[in-house]
């Protein structure tokens, strides 16, 4: 990216943050209670970082496979495997796998995943990341925009729980941090 795309890919995520951080603490379906969100100042986040930024296409699976996903009470769901996205980082190959809900009609893209932050910096669980379905398959892959489930806030919500396959070896440095 140049400078000048560098600064409003930068103001752009800022924005998003904001408008998140006020969802949390005023939002009719936040996580927080509402005796909670009162103390809320907002969430914690690494800094921007265009590095981890790719422009990747999802390299499809001709078959149909299906991945039951445990979820944070134990249940479990099923998800459909739509593809995977070949990225490097930090020279390392990184495999990334992409789903989407077996269950419900949701026409975006799931990626749950844990790195080497995970328990340390960032949720213990591992984190998502959600992209609309493009339809010629180029896809931005932008881990700035990382997030927690509502499971790392507040106990009783159902979260999906990344996938072996999707335990990723690197630190990815972007997104969300713990709360």
């Amino acid at each position: 990216m140049q400078p000048d795309e560098v600064d409003t890919w930068k103001r752009a995520l800022l924005r998003f943050r904001a408008q998140k951080d006020e969802f949390m603490r005023l939002g009719r379906d936040s996580p927080f209670a509402r005796s909670s969100q009162q103390g809320f100042r907002g969430l914690n986040y690494f800094e921007p970082d265009p590095s981890f930024r790719f422009e990747a296409k999802l390299q499809r699976y001709r078959a149909e496979a299906s991945v039951m996903m445990t979820t944070s009470t134990g249940a479990r769901q099923l998800f459909n495997r739509e593809g995977r996205f070949d990225l490097s980082i930090g020279g390392q190959p990184v495999p990334l796998q992409a789903y989407q809900p077996a269950e419900r009609d949701d026409p975006s893209l799931f990626i749950p995943f844990r790195d080497a932050t995970s328990g340390k910096e960032t949720y213990d669980a591992g984190r998502y990341l959600e992209m609309q379905v493009e339809h010629d398959d180029e896809y931005l892959v932008d881990f700035n925009y990382a997030y927690n489930p509502y499971c790392a806030y507040v106990e009783g919500f159902v979260c999906p729980l990344p996938p072996a396959e999707n335990f990723l070896k690197v630190a990815i440095r972007a997104g969300e941090k713990k709360y």
